[in-house]
């Protein structure tokens, strides 16, 4: 029997997708964090049970086909869910089906862990991101308490500290259970991400519509707004999360003052850094480097910031989340691998979206394919280049 012929309905009882007392995968290229080998793994009650090299013997075992057998990824910063709340301009669709649609294209892209990344304050006054906040998080609470969801849902609060309601938006939020990471972001024009102003100008007169005159009244308020608030909130959001023990991220840093901030702050993981220099200072610093998996997919960065690529090159990319493209992970992973001016082999590539990202999440129960982990589980085949997805279990449920 090939996996491709398990019908997860009719083999496995216990959830509303079933699960498997046992299983073992066979005939798999197993991918741990340090080798990749021709073995099997043994799932019992949603865990890792045993791995062993060679093929089973066992009746029922299901053959992988030689398929690539790696951890289910672990997604800490997408803001998709966005997208399907509001499809188009003016749209905004009912909520719970928006999150089951959104989690669906997760699992599809071989995701079982996400942290769903909801935006506390925005860079444009009134928009679907303020006035969707609330109706995001409340979704998403109730769909993961009624198990409706197939990957294991977290809420990552990204704040835009220049926003001016902010820290009270925050407040209103920290004391959510699916909280797990917070992070910090200034988006104001001229700095970090957008030191081109010229970038600037192109990204938010094609986002939103503006003339050239309302851009640039656009550009002196939303420096005015990080002059008056950015500071203040950074502290006082910090301050919050080092009391509560939330993990931080910061975001975009660009210079090594910005880093010292970061790390002082108790900061652990530097999200998407905008130069070598930030990047190599995180790294000293003992944060773990974040960049975006559509930036190694596309080669480069759409602001114009530093690739993905070279900060492989040195050694300082320890993550990839796939932001804005859930696809993107598994395929900017396997990129990478094949870079031949970087020391990623296949396992230390696979772990930037597997290993690194759940221990830097405080998720030591998943990310890895050892005994006594959680069978989130992702078998891949190989179409030349292209990695496909086959099958996705999420401990021990086979979702996809």
């Amino acid at each position: 029997m090939s996996v491709m012929d398990l019908n997860p309905v009719e083999t496995r009882s216990g959830s509303r997708f079933g699960r498997a007392d046992s299983m073992v995968l066979t005939n798999a290229r197993v991918v741990t964090e340090n080798d990749i080998f021709d073995g099997t793994v043994h799932v019992r009650d949603g865990k890792i049970d045993d791995i062993a090299r060679g093929r089973s013997q066992v009746a029922g075992a299901l053959d992988c086909g030689a398929s690539i057998l790696m951890p289910g990824m672990v997604e800490l910063h997408t803001d998709n869910l966005e997208k399907h709340i509001s499809p188009r301009p003016g749209v905004l669709w009912p909520s719970v089906p928006s999150v089951i649609t959104h989690d669906a294209q997760i699992v599809a892209s071989g995701i079982t862990t996400v942290f769903d990344a909801i935006s506390v304050g925005d860079v444009v006054a009134g928009s679907t991101r303020l006035k969707t906040l609330e109706t995001m998080v409340n979704a998403l609470a109730l769909c993961k308490r009624d198990n409706m969801l197939r990957a294991d849902h977290f809420l990552h609060l990204r704040c835009e500290v220049s926003h001016r309601d902010a820290l009270e938006m925050f407040q209103s939020l920290v004391d959510q259970p699916m909280l797990q990471l917070v992070s910090i972001m200034d988006h104001s024009p001229g700095q970090r991400q957008f030191v081109n102003l010229d970038k600037y100008r192109e990204y938010y007169m094609g986002k939103h519509g503006l003339s050239a005159a309302q851009m640039e009244e656009f550009i002196v308020t939303r420096q005015e707004d990080s002059r008056q608030f950015s500071d203040r909130y950074r502290k006082a959001i910090a301050a919050i999360c080092q009391a509560r023990g939330i993990p931080m991220a910061s975001h975009d840093d660009a210079t090594v003052d910005h880093v010292d901030e970061s790390a002082g702050f108790g900061m652990n993981i530097a999200e998407f850094p905008t130069t070598l220099e930030a990047a190599r200072a995180s790294h000293q610093r003992g944060m773990m480097v974040m960049m975006g998996a559509p930036n190694v997919v596309r080669g480069g960065s759409h602001s114009g910031n530093i690739a993905a690529a070279a900060l492989a090159e040195e050694g300082v990319l320890d993550i990839l989340s796939s932001d804005y493209y859930p696809a993107s992970m598994l395929d900017a992973a396997f990129r990478l691998a094949r870079m031949d001016t970087n020391d990623y082999d296949l396992p230390r590539a696979i772990g930037t979206v597997t290993a690194v990202p759940a221990r830097c999440a405080g998720l030591q129960d998943r990310g890895s394919i050892e005994a006594g982990k959680r069978a989130d589980l992702v078998l891949v085949s190989e179409c030349g280049e292209q990695p496909l997805i086959e099958s996705v279990w999420c401990s021990g449920k086979r979702v996809y």
